[in-house]
């Protein structure tokens, strides 16, 4: 247990310094990137490509595997169906990331760096998140198998 959460503190500095370091923790640089008829800024775009070399890496090492470091089973999504819900809400996610340029990452690491604008923003994403849950309690809080 306590392996485990090290684990997660370290790959969530290392994600939040990432997101530092690459600027994506400015909202400006994610509404630049959605602004393709404006002032459009690509950095966004060269982050994403970014992660793919580690992420191809990591699902190439997870088919080795038997299973994870720091649990007891792999648990990857392996629904596929695109459902109401699922279309909603990524509609719905969109539109804030879009207004915001914040997502649930920045968000987060924003806390350290502009904590009131990004404390109000995780307020009202922890609030949709309960929500969910009083909307939908038999709802899988992790993805399931």
């Amino acid at each position: 247990m306590i392996r485990a959460a090290l684990i997660a503190l370290a790959c969530g500095l290392l994600f939040g310094a990432g997101l530092a370091v690459s600027g994506m923790t400015n909202p400006a640089r994610v509404i630049g990137f959605l602004d393709i008829a404006g002032a459009f800024d690509p950095t966004l775009a060269f982050v994403m490509l970014g992660a793919l070399a580690p992420m191809s890496l990591a699902w190439r090492l997870k088919a080795r595997m038997e299973r994870p470091l720091a649990a007891q089973k792999f648990t990857v999504p392996t629904a596929t169906v695109l459902d109401a819900p699922l279309v909603i809400g990524a509609l719905l996610f969109g539109v804030g990331w879009g207004v915001t340029g914040l997502c649930p990452g920045p968000a987060l690491t924003n806390l350290a760096l502009s904590p009131l604008p990004a404390a109000v923003f995780v307020s009202a994403m922890a609030s949709g998140m309960a929500l969910y849950r009083m909307l939908r309690p038999n709802a899988p809080s992790t993805p399931q198998e």
